[in-house]
């Protein structure tokens, strides 16, 4: 469970560093910054994911059947939000932070199906980065003009692409064993 706790931490820290040591952000350099910042990321998903898997199943709560249809719900919302900059509609001028909305999104749905201690560390302690990260945004960043609003068409074309993603997803977890649609 240690790993899983420091895998978390120090993805927060990695995607924090520029905003809460951001003299020791400047001193590393645009360069050497951005490298540090990738290798503690690196760091981080190879500990979150190797101490998930090692951590003991301690169930805190367990979370009744029909929720598992509101996850899948709330991941459809999730693939749409993550791959939102990319939309050229009128969807994208709605949101300023899409990718941590997405990332709340995927870590609220999993919260709902995931009742055991090390998911609740996992995707509570991410769910708390991403909105932490939104404040932190939000309070030192001067909000800029919305993107220009496109056509509804590529907003069409946009979600149908998504659900294929989310489908993929979906088949991905099965195959890794973990069912999600069935």
């Amino acid at each position: 469970m240690l790993s899983l706790i420091l895998g978390v931490l120090i993805w927060a820290y990695s995607h924090l560093m520029k905003r809460i040591t951001p003299g020791f952000r400047a001193k590393l350099g645009d360069g050497p910054g951005k490298g540090v910042a990738t290798l503690l990321t690196a760091l981080a998903l190879y500990l979150m994911i190797t101490g998930y898997r090692a951590a003991d199943v301690i169930v805190v709560w367990s979370p009744p059947d029909f929720f598992k249809h509101l996850n899948n719900l709330l991941m459809v919302i999730a693939v749409i939000l993550v791959f939102m900059q990319a939309n050229r509609g009128a969807l994208r001028s709605y949101l300023r932070h899409p990718m941590l909305t997405a990332v709340k999104t995927w870590a609220l749905a999993h919260l709902l199906v995931n009742g055991d201690l090390a998911s609740i560390v996992l995707f509570g302690g991410l769910l708390a980065w991403a909105v932490v990260d939104v404040i932190f945004i939000n309070k030192m960043e001067v909000r800029g003009p919305r993107p220009a609003k496109g056509p509804v068409v590529n907003d069409v074309i946009y979600v149908v692409i998504c659900l294929v993603v989310f489908f993929a997803i979906s088949e991905l977890h099965k195959w890794l064993g973990y069912p999600v649609l069935g």
